[in-house]
C-alpha cells in the first residue's frame, strides 16, 4: 500500500524524489519487520486484556504433566496478535499487485480461521481436544488443496491471466501437461538438479507441505516459546530463499530457478519475524498469553506455502527439523500404542509421553531447558539450510 502510495506521490514532482526508497525490497522489508514489531509490543496488552476478560483461559488435559496445571486459565488464541501484526505490515508494506503474497495471506488467514473455531469450542465447551481431527482435517485439506491447485500453474506462469491459460490447456489436454523445470522437487547441494512432478505429483506434494506443516507447528506448540522462535528462524531463513529467486541475477548466479515475483514473500517474510518476536514477549516463560491453534496452524501452513512458491520443501524439512521430528513422535506413539494393545492386549508407549518435548520434561529437562536447547538445534537447521545456497 505505501509502495503505491509513495510511486503515486513521486508524479507529483521532483520533491518527492526521495520516496524512491520505498522501491528497494530490502528496505521495504526491514520496515515491515519493525512495524509489525511495534504493533505486537503496543496491542499485546490491550490484546491478553480482552482475551481474559472474555475468560478465553487454556484447558489444560487431566493427562497433561502436572507442572502445567498451574496454566490452567492463562489467555490462549494469542494467535491473532501475531496473525493481526503480520496481515497489517504485509499489506502496508508488499506490492498490492503481487499475487504470491496474497495467497500466502489467503492461506494464513484461512488456516487462522480453522484454528480460531477450534479454540473457541475448547473455551466455550470447556472441551480440550476442540474441533474434532476430522473435521478439521476436512477444512484443512479444502484451503491446502486449492492453494496447491493454484501454485502448480502459478509458479510456471508470470501473471493470473497466464495462469488461467495455463489452468484451461490443461483441461483440454485431458489433464496432460508439461511443467518447467522449476515446478519439479528441487534438492538441495546438487546443481540445477529437480524431478519432474506433474500436475498431479505437484498438487499433491503441495498439500502434503502445507498441511502437514501446519499440523506440525500445531503440534510443537506445547511449551511457552517453543514454537514461536522457531518459526520466526525458519520464516526468517525462507525470506532469504525467496529473496533469491525472486532476483534474476541471484539465482542465475546460485543455480536457482528464477521465479517472478516470489522476492516479494520477503515482506511477509520479515512481518512473521517481527509479529514473532514480539509474541515472545508475552509468551516467554512463565507466559502471559498462549499462541492457540489460531496461531499455530496458520503459521505452519504459511511456511509450507513459501516453502512450496520457492521450491524448497525439502529445505524446509530441514530447517524445521524439530517440527518434522515433533510430529514424527506423535504418529509413531500412537501407531505403537494401537499395535500393541492389538497384539498383547495392552498398549505401550516408545516415548514416555508425546509430542517429544514431553518425554524430555518426563525425563528430568525443565521446561526451559527444553525449549532453549530446542532453539539452538533450530538454529543451526537454518543454518544447514542456508548453507545450500551456496553448496551445490
Amino acid at each position: 500500500m505505501l509502495l503505491n502510495l509513495a510511486g503515486w506521490l513521486q508524479t507529483l514532482g521532483p520533491e518527492f524524489g526521495f520516496l524512491r526508497v520505498f522501491q528497494y525490497l530490502t528496505f521495504r522489508a526491514v520496515m515491515a519487520a519493525l512495524t509489525a514489531l511495534l504493533i505486537g509490543l503496543i496491542a499485546g496488552p490491550a490484546v491478553i486484556r480482552h482475551l481474559t476478560a472474555l475468560k478465553i483461559g487454556q484447558p489444560v488435559r487431566g493427562y497433561a504433566m502436572q507442572s502445567h496445571l498451574a496454566k490452567s486459565g492463562t489467555p490462549t488464541m494469542g494467535g491473532v496478535l501475531v496473525l493481526l501484526a503480520i496481515v497489517i505490515s504485509t499489506i502496508l508494506w508488499f506490492d498490492l499487485t503481487n499475487r504470491f503474497v496474497w495467497i500466502v495471506l489467503a492461506v494464513t488467514i484461512g488456516f487462522g480461521a480453522i484454528g480460531w473455531a477450534d479454540d473457541w469450542r475448547k473455551v466455550v465447551n470447556k472441551d480440550p481436544e476442540g474441533m474434532r481431527s476430522r473435521e478439521k482435517y476436512f477444512w484443512q485439506s479444502l484451503i491446502g488443496l486449492l492453494a496447491a491447485l493454484y501454485l502448480v500453474f502459478s509458479i510456471s506462469e508470470s501473471s493470473n491471466w497466464r495462469v488461467l491459460q495455463l489452468f484451461y490447456t490443461w483441461v483440454r489436454s485431458g489433464f496432460d501437461v508439461n511443467l518447467p523445470p522449476k515446478a519439479g522437487l528441487l534438492l538441495p547441494f546438487f546443481k540445477e538438479v529437480s524431478y519432474p512432478l506433474g500436475v498431479f505429483g505437484f498438487v499433491i506434494l503441495t498439500y502434503l507441505v502445507i498441511v502437514g506443516s501446519s499440523n506440525a507447528v500445531n503440534l510443537t506448540d506445547g511449551l511457552d516459546g517453543l514454537a514461536i522462535m522457531p518459526v520466526v528462524m525458519v520464516g526468517s531463513a525462507l525470506g532469504v530463499f525467496a529473496y533469491v529467486t525472486g532476483s534474476a541475477v541471484y539465482s542465475k548466479y546460485l543455480f536457482f530457478p528464477h521465479i517472478p515475483g516470489s522476492g516479494e514473500l520477503l515482506i511477509f517474510c520479515s512481518a512473521l519475524a517481527g509479529a514473532g518476536l514480539a509474541f515472545l514477549w508475552y509468551n516467554t516463560h512463565p507466559a502471559q498469553v498462549f499462541m492457540g491453534d489460531v496461531g499455530a496452524l496458520a503459521l505452519g501452513a504459511a511456511l509450507g506455502t513459501i516453502a512450496v512458491i520457492v521450491r524448497q520443501e525439502i529445505v524446509l524439512a530441514i530447517m524445521g527439523g524439530i517440527f518434522v521430528v515433533e510430529a514424527i513422535s506423535v504418529m509413531a506413539q500412537v501407531m505403537y500404542f494401537k499395535y500393541t494393545k492389538k497384539k498383547y492386549g495392552e498398549g505401550r508407549r516408545i516415548l514416555k509421553m508425546a509430542p517429544l518435548h514431553h518425554h524430555f520434561e518426563k525425563s528430568g529437562w525443565t521446561e526451559t531447558q527444553v525449549v532453549v536447547r530446542f532453539w539452538i538445534i533450530t538454529m543451526l537447521l537454518c543454518l544447514v539450510g542456508l548453507s545450500t545456497l551456496k553448496l551445490r
